[in-house]
């Protein structure tokens, strides 16, 4: 686990470049660095390493097979790495670590790319293959883990993080300004479902994306290893069986995922996910053993979900830690938070996610199991009832359909778009902006904007779902892989490496999603139920009082509070402020009527106006610093001549 970084060019690299760039990922590694250098100094590889498996220096990177044919700069974990280590000794491998960066270089030597299609994990890797003069650079299918690259006429340079590739002379931090905005419109999307980034020199690898670079030409070709796909053969499983799968892959998954040199806990909402999963670990590790948990709480506030943690905490006896975010805090650590975000994040919410980590370290727990994919992948929003319904007409089920609806209607009052909803999305976006600027109404980020300034892309998604899924499936997938659970990955990382500690998700396992997203809609949420089947296969494990509540409520801190109570001034100073008047984007009048709208009782603004707050900040505290820090040149010449 780690940060990656590195420089391969059509001439001798500037190591000092490389240096430059881990320098900036101490924070995701904090207990080794390591800076390799082949192929006559036109490779070059620097990692920073959070120690998990196998602390000792035998783990250190980047790794070098013993006969020197191939080299590995590995951030992640890879869950399975002892079947895998038995599988390769059978095949003659040795290994003289125990750690699964050396799994991955002896699978890649056995294997080659096929290894993988073998891996369940989390991860991002470079692997230079000295004999093929080639390097081969993998994300997980997921993207829980980052892996960023720019190209110039003569260098290919990659890493864990914006700011490390920024810390190079040769990379442009030049913003595409229309996709900062698409995001801040639409936070699902923009930032993390393409491989074009809003640093226009910057990409990025996609989840169960393979990238092959030609050492020599610096030409590469990137292709997917792995593509969500229906499976017919599980399609076919009574409704008995897929709820047992379910449960044995669930299990199977978080003890995969407990395997560690160190300190293992859990972040813990109150949620049937982080519920499931931390009921799920303390039946694999025994009562005998203490196990922390994290939790975030709001007192006074209708966002507080302890009591239905407590619930957990109680039937576990696991050792709790409660942080409580203020948004006093939020302010006075935004300068760090966005600096170490690198980019704007939706809600405050982040912010709370950003406690929760700093609270375990410092009780010295660096690896934490969360919840954080289960929604998305099992259903767990009540705005997928609509998809649901379709795919039961699309399947010819127009019966259950009618009395489904009848269902959901009863539990979930909002699912289900009415007459006025309709009529208001069928309304032409630029007809509903002129309305809400004439009369000062709506809570639409794009209201807010210059009039021309566009928030909608012309370029079409990178990949969509396979046109085989039945309607609600195809939903799932694109949230779990292209948008929404990508942008929430981001986050997370970004939140735990920020004090260096790392986070697991178990459901994020691609044995989970094969599995799920083959079965039929009314599996996944029939009888008005969210996550009907983690419910079912989590009888007798979770709390029947988490299996039972039926409102979804995310890990939000109480915004509308939170700007009443610390974050309204700043706001109002900032619409007053002749940069944020001179940015372009930005209409002030409009900005400005929200305001006054707030603070006369429309509290549901609160969400609206945290975006040009969070939008500034990332101007001010990461952009800026990015364009007035030290650079290092790419290429040693060039580093010896500005020497000289």
């Amino acid at each position: 686990m780690g940060g990656i970084a590195g420089i391969i060019g059509l001439a001798r690299v500037n190591p000092r470049a490389v240096e430059a760039m881990t320098e900036r990922l101490v924070h995701r590694g904090p207990d080794s660095d390591g800076l390799w250098t082949g192929l006559d100094g036109r490779v070059v590889l620097g990692h920073r390493r959070l120690a998990i498996l196998d602390p000792s220096p035998r783990g250190r990177q980047p790794m070098c097979d013993p006969e020197g044919r191939a080299v590995v700069n590995f951030n992640g974990e890879i869950y399975n790495y002892v079947e895998l280590a038995a599988r390769l000794r059978a095949e003659g491998a040795q290994f003289e670590s125990g750690t699964d960066t050396e799994v991955l270089l002896q699978g890649y030597l056995h294997w080659g790319d096929d290894v993988l299609r073998e891996l369940n994990g989390m991860f991002a890797f470079a692997l230079f293959d000295a004999a093929r003069g080639r390097m081969l650079f993998a994300r997980d299918r997921f993207a829980e883990k980052p892996l960023l690259f720019a190209r110039g006429r003569e260098f290919f340079a990659f890493a864990s993080e914006y700011k490390a590739l920024h810390a190079l002379a040769e990379v442009s931090d030049e913003t595409d300004d229309v996709r900062m905005m698409r995001f801040l419109h639409q936070p699902r999307r923009g930032l993390d479902d393409e491989r074009a980034t809003v640093f226009s020199d910057v990409c990025q690898l996609l989840g169960g994306e393979k990238l092959v670079l030609d050492t020599d030409t610096l030409e590469f070709q990137i292709t997917p290893y792995w593509t969500p796909a229906p499976d017919a053969d599980l399609a076919r499983l009574g409704e008995e069986e897929a709820v047992e799968r379910v449960r044995e892959l669930l299990v199977d998954s978080v003890r995969l995922r407990l395997r560690s040199d160190v300190e293992v806990g859990s972040c813990l909402s109150g949620g049937l996910g982080s519920s499931a999963l931390v009921c799920i670990a303390r039946d694999l590790i025994g009562d005998d053993r203490p196990y922390h948990v994290f939790c975030g709480r709001f007192p006074g506030s209708a966002d507080d979900e302890w009591r239905f943690a407590e619930q957990v905490v109680d039937k576990t006896h696991v050792v709790a830690h409660v942080v409580e975010p203020r948004p006093g805090d939020l302010l006075g650590q935004i300068e760090t938070f966005v600096w170490m975000n690198e980019l704007p994040v939706g809600s405050t919410s982040q912010y709370a996610q950003w406690c929760v980590f700093e609270r375990a370290k410092e009780e010295n727990v660096t690896v934490l199991l969360d919840g954080q994919g289960g929604d998305e992948l099992l259903g767990g929003y009540e705005q997928y009832f609509p998809d649901y319904l379709t795919a039961l007409r699309q399947s010819g089920q127009h019966r259950r359909a009618r009395r489904e609806r009848k269902a959901i209607r009863a539990r979930y009052p909002l699912a289900l778009p009415g007459l006025a909803q309709t009529a208001k999305r069928a309304m032409p976006e630029s007809a509903r902006a002129a309305v809400a600027r004439l009369l000062g109404v709506g809570s639409d980020f794009a209201f807010g904007l210059m009039d021309g300034a566009s928030v909608t892309g012309d370029s079409p998604p990178a990949r969509t779902p396979d046109s085989s899924y039945h309607g609600l499936a195809r939903t799932l997938c694109e949230d779990s892989f292209v948008a929404h659970l990508p942008t929430l990955l981001r986050y997370g990382d970004r939140n735990s490496m920020a004090h260096s500690r790392e986070v697991r998700l178990p459901f994020c396992d691609h044995r989970l999603a094969e599995l799920v997203l083959s079965l039929p809609p009314q599996y996944l949420m029939g009888e008005a139920q969210t996550k009907r089947l983690l419910r079912r296969a989590m009888r007798g494990i979770v709390p029947d009082g988490i299996l039972s509540r039926w409102g979804k409520q995310g890990f939000l801190p109480p915004q509308d509070a939170w700007f009443r109570e610390a974050l309204l001034a700043p706001v109002k100073d900032l619409f007053h402020d002749p940069v944020f008047s001179n940015r372009g984007w930005w209409n002030v009048k409009w900005w400005r009527n929200a305001v006054r709208r707030f603070e006369n009782g429309e509290s549901h603004l609160a969400w609206v106006l945290w975006r040009p707050f969070i939008a500034e900040a990332w101007w001010e505290h990461f952009v800026k610093p990015i364009r007035t820090l030290p650079r290092e040149p790419v290429l040693a010449r060039r580093w010896l001549h500005l020497a000289r």
